[in-house]
């Protein structure tokens, strides 16, 4: 079976099998590619980064160096699944930067959204390039660039990045899935054995937390935003929404309104709900949560998680409003 690779006419990737195919395929023209060289890796634990890092170890071994870069903004556990998956399953050769308190930093006081992706992007872009310097022997450099990438390379996605990388690397591209779509690449993830909470990945900005801890970034309503992200995402995994919703988070603005916990008077922060689904990301409609699921998560958040004491619901589709709040 052979996969013609244009990408207007190619056979998509919807089954295990030509999943396969486009591996053994790919697998070839990497080491035909690469040879007996070294490839560098941004991981951020993304389904793109993710497949292509699973791709090139099945190629290439430990000639792939991962940098997994921790800017202290990722979502509850995601940096520890990176580490489980690639170092302790597939053994793959990762260096981890914790990077929090670095990040953090520079971040306090910023309230401007615009300011703080590039802080965000500039930073990142530091920190992977001076972990790139420390290495000897580098010739390549893999992304994770899929087809949607490419057609919407004009800037209209470039917010949601965390930023390009150093200009000045000098290395050679290796982009294997590149003429892939994002669902292909799922089916892709799966068929390297990749688990399916990382495949199926809900779409994550590079900023991260970073753009939904809106206004200035601090440090307590960060841990208050992680873990009441977390308490939706089990909830909607349990009541079976995780696999209907394109994208469902929390918000938390920087303000605080008052209400009673322990028959005392307690100021906290309104947790805000986003549940969208759509096609492209250009328009969004919003899912409909049953009023049992929301009661059930507002009573864990504002149970469990110290600092927030109401849990609102955004109903506006897109547009009118973005899907992200900044």
């Amino acid at each position: 079976m052979d996969i013609v690779r244009r990408p207007e006419t190619m056979q998509r990737i919807t089954t295990n099998e030509l999943a396969q195919v486009f591996i053994d395929e790919q697998v070839a023209e990497i080491r035909e590619q690469v040879k007996d060289k070294k490839v560098l890796l941004a991981l951020s634990g993304g389904v793109d980064s993710s497949v292509v890092a699973a791709l090139l170890i099945k190629a290439i071994g430990k000639q792939l160096v991962c940098v997994h870069v921790n800017h202290g903004l990722m979502r509850k556990g995601e940096s520890e699944q990176v580490i489980e998956v690639f170092r302790n399953q597939l053994d793959a050769n990762l260096i981890y930067i914790d990077a929090t308190d670095r990040f953090l930093d520079l971040l306090r006081d910023v309230a401007e959204p615009e300011k703080k992706r590039k802080i965000i992007g500039n930073e990142f872009i530091k920190v992977f390039d001076e972990e790139a310097g420390k290495l000897q022997g580098i010739s390549f450099l893999a992304q994770g660039t899929i087809y949607p990438d490419i057609l919407e390379s004009d800037g209209v996605k470039a917010h949601h990045n965390v930023g390009g990388l150093p200009e000045d690397m000098q290395m050679e591209l290796v982009e294997p899935i590149k003429l892939l779509y994002k669902d292909e690449v799922r089916v892709v993830g799966k068929a390297l054995g990749l688990p399916a909470q990382m495949v199926d990945r809900q779409p994550f900005p590079g900023p991260g937390l970073g753009v939904r801890c809106l206004g200035a970034i601090t440090r307590d309503r960060l841990h208050a935003l992680r873990e009441a992200d977390a308490i939706l995402r089990e909830e909607f995994d349990k009541c079976g929404l995780a696999s209907k919703v394109w994208q469902y988070f929390i918000a938390v603005p920087d303000f605080k309104s008052v209400g009673v916990k322990d028959n005392k008077r307690y100021e906290g922060w309104p947790a805000i709900i986003r549940a969208v689904n759509t096609v492209d990301a250009m328009t969004a409609t919003i899912e409909e949560i049953p009023y049992e699921v929301l009661h059930t998560i507002t009573n864990r958040i504002t149970t469990e998680v110290e600092g927030i004491n109401r849990v609102l619901l955004d109903l506006t589709p897109k547009p009118i409003g973005t899907i992200e709040w900044e």
